[in-house]
């Protein structure tokens, strides 16, 4: 069994946990908060110790992997102290919130040689593989639109639960950065890089320094237009939807069914045997992507491989974002 350790017993937490627990190669070994009383709830619920300095925790377990699920501008700095510790490192997205702590932080790991994967776990879903395999064959011929529908709910309680929440500086931006990113993610994933963005973002209802709604207009590599509609402002969130249309077909995918499966082989939609995230982005309603990750990085230590989303491939969407912001800023298309 490969040693975990989960660093942040925080809201996502849960969802890590029962990740390790369903992994068949993975071990939970410890957890470390530096809020005490969350740390040792974990640790009780789990019967594992607990510690509230992240150094002294992985000196004392010796983990093999250490997953991080602490505020996004954090993790970073805690995936530098893992790599010094000689610990691999699975990290919850955003792996960063800006491109030099992005930079410093892979340099880090690669330099103390060990592994920096990170959690996109809406890849790792039946719908999503079944239209990159429908994109990869040609069976939508040229892709002409890609667009993304991120609409959910994150109440001003949320926000105020956390005061990271919405912060340019923990939380690296709003409803883009913290939950449409998965949606993005998916997006470059399935129709290619992005050379332009022009956009729109603001605090319209939530009382925070970032956005809670944003419209995106984008350009990619491949000459494919595409919109991203994202807010956390609604009063009840939506599923997430993404429309890929071609010359040849169009595909509508929500997060449990195919709205539209129009190929140019007349094949049938496949059956989505997992969800892609649940109605409103909600990360309870499922744990499959992410026990698959948590899977895939406990035989990355053991075959002495590469995680499966790579560093330098899951910052992409944050580039991206990042993009979005300095041409909402400025008010001009921005290139990538």
């Amino acid at each position: 069994m490969v040693k975990f350790v989960l660093i942040g017993c925080g809201r996502i937490s849960e969802l890590h946990l029962k990740a390790v627990s369903e992994a068949k190669d993975a071990q939970l070994a410890a957890v470390c908060d530096i809020v005490e009383e969350k740390a040792a709830a974990v640790a009780a619920a789990h019967d594992v110790p607990y510690y509230l300095d992240i150094a002294e925790m992985l000196a004392a377990v010796q983990p093999q992997v250490a997953i991080i699920g602490t505020p996004s501008g954090m993790h970073g700095e805690h995936a530098e102290i893992c790599a010094h510790h000689g610990v691999h490192v699975l990290c919850e997205k955003p792996i960063e919130v800006t491109k030099e702590k992005i930079d410093r932080m892979i340099a880090v790991c690669e330099a103390k040689g060990v592994k920096l994967g990170c959690i996109y776990q809406r890849r790792t879903y039946t719908g999503a593989k079944a239209v990159k395999a429908a994109i990869d064959k040609n069976l939508l011929g040229k892709i002409l639109l890609c667009d993304g529908y991120f609409k959910y709910s994150r109440l001003q309680s949320y926000y105020d639960a956390d005061a990271w929440r919405g912060t340019w500086e923990l939380d690296g931006g709003g409803a883009l950065m913290n939950q449409c990113i998965h949606g993005i993610d998916m997006m470059v994933y399935l129709c290619g890089d992005v050379h332009s963005v022009t956009a729109k973002c603001a605090a319209l209802t939530r009382d925070i320094e970032t956005e809670d709604t944003a419209v995106v207009l984008v350009t990619f590599k491949s000459g494919a237009f595409g919109v991203i509609e994202g807010t956390t402002s609604l009063a009840e969130g939506d599923e997430t939807v993404f429309d890929i249309c071609g010359d040849k077909g169009r595909i509508s995918l929500g997060d449990d069914s195919f709205h539209k499966w129009q190929l140019s082989d007349n094949s049938p939609p496949p059956s989505i045997t997992d969800s892609l995230g649940g109605k409103n982005c909600d990360w309870v309603s499922v744990s499959e992507g992410h026990t698959l990750l948590v899977q895939d990085m406990a035989e990355c230590v053991m075959q002495g491989r590469n995680p499966l989303i790579m560093p330098q491939d899951a910052r992409r969407a944050i580039d991206i974002i990042l993009a979005i912001y300095e041409s909402s800023r400025s008010d001009k298309e921005v290139l990538l």
